[in-house]
């Protein structure tokens, strides 16, 4: 059976950029892991949402949740890293 049918989704992190959730996207994609990337933009409110709450949402299934924080928290630093 697909890992998809076989665990729920769950939220997994806060993605803070478009440029972020591609380059994640992409890297999960490469290693076929699991995964949605939502948005929090919304039209009617004008992007309101995203300056609450960060660019979006990443969910997968629970058994990839450690991994994909590991990839994520690399990503971050490797972007930290390229600012200083």
């Amino acid at each position: 059976m697909n890992a998809t049918l076989e665990h729920e989704f769950i939220k997994v992190a806060v993605l803070e950029s478009m440029i972020e959730a591609q380059l994640i996207n992409s890297i999960l994609n490469e290693q076929n892991i699991p995964h949605q990337i939502r948005s929090f933009h919304d039209t009617a409110y004008d992007g309101l949402f995203q300056v609450q709450k960060g660019w979006g949402e990443l969910r997968s299934p629970t058994p990839y949740k450690q991994e994909i924080l590991k990839i994520i928290d690399i990503v971050r630093l490797k972007n930290d890293d390229l600012q200083e």
